[in-house]
């Protein structure tokens, strides 16, 4: 790196992969750390007098603002229920806040606050607080959202790192990398056959389905920024295991891997948003990879793979579609920037 940079923040601190962890764990963590945060969940667990909660909170800054399957005001709210929904929550309330640049169009906000309000009522989650800044010309790319999240817990889920252990399944409900693809096509104004389309939605439905039965579920994550290769890595430095992925087995849209191709990504590094990783006890694999099935956001669910033990360092090895192996690595900084 550049010495002039060594200093700096950098787009790639953004990217979900090594830079950001980087910064988290060097920077912010020490100066705000306690247990709760410590943990580097997607959702805050808080016990209360009374209720256990989860509390979570994001910020978006997608380009372009509209893309097919979505948009800033529908991606963050989405965003934000599925933070709390992996967390093994059930939504109840969101905040909103606005940060405009001066000159905005009011009718594109229009169409921004009604997407919002849409997906926040679709999921049955209100929209209670929120703020507005107006920033000067330039200074917020058109606008920016963060919306924070408060959910209660579900009744006997205990979804954590320490859960996991060797011979437990990993399974994702459906497609990877269509999120970012999508944003990627309608960036540079490239055209494929097929149009791409986001995965944006809520996964809530669908994790608060999973867990009415709750035993043998370990753990669960949203593979956003960074894609599924950088949330498998999260789970293998946290626990010490390591996992093995049939490469076969992993969703795939042709389309979105025939662009990935063109382009020269691979899709495991590539953003989802509508997308659940679940961990679960071997013996209740099948169970959950059938209720995903029955569920509009799990018809292409599948068992990816399951966790290993370490010999040494714990890695995520996939084995290829040729019968050979590879190090799925943690992405250094970012594929592109601004996906969410």
């Amino acid at each position: 790196m550049n010495d002039a940079l060594k200093n700096k923040i950098l787009l790639a601190h953004g990217g979900g992969g090594r830079l950001t962890n980087n910064l988290i764990t060097s920077r912010i963590l020490p100066k705000f750390g306690n247990e709760i945060l410590a943990e580097l969940q997607d959702s805050a667990s808080i016990e209360l007098d009374s209720a256990s909660v989860c509390f979570t909170t994001d910020s978006y800054t997608v380009k372009p603002l509209f893309f097919n399957g979505g948009d800033i005001g529908k991606l963050a709210v989405c965003g934000t229920i599925n933070d709390l929904a992996v967390a093994g929550a059930k939504p109840v309330a969101l905040s909103l806040s606005l940060i405009i640049e001066e000159g905005f169009g009011l009718d594109v906000l229009d169409k921004i606050l009604a997407s919002a309000a849409k997906a926040a009522s679709e999921a049955g989650v209100c929209i209670v607080t929120g703020d507005t800044k107006v920033v000067e010309t330039g200074a917020a790319d058109g606008i920016f959202i963060n919306t924070s999240g408060l959910g209660t817990k579900l009744p006997g889920t205990n979804l954590s790192f320490a859960q996991i252990e060797p011979g437990d399944k990993i399974i994702i409900n459906g497609t990877i990398g269509d999120h970012g693809m999508t944003i990627m096509s309608q960036r540079e104004g490239i055209k494929f056959e097929s149009l791409l389309k986001s995965d944006c939605a809520s996964v809530a439905p669908l994790t608060c389905k999973i867990l009415e039965n709750p035993d043998g579920f370990k753990f669960m994550r949203d593979p956003t920024r960074g894609g599924l290769s950088a949330t498998l890595n999260e789970i293998t430095a946290a626990t010490g295991h390591s996992m093995k992925l049939i490469e076969n087995n992993i969703p795939v849209n042709p389309s979105v891997q025939a662009a990935a191709d063109m382009l020269g990504f691979d899709l495991l590094n590539i953003a989802n948003e509508g997308k659940v990783v679940i961990v679960t006890a071997p013996d209740t694999a099948d169970k959950v990879l059938d209720l995903c099935k029955t569920h509009p956001l799990g018809t292409d669910a599948a068992i990816i793979g399951q966790i290993v033990a370490s010999e040494d360092m714990p890695i995520v090895e996939v084995i290829t579609k040729v019968g050979g192996s590879r190090i799925v690595q943690m992405p250094y900084g970012r594929e592109f920037p601004r996906i969410c």
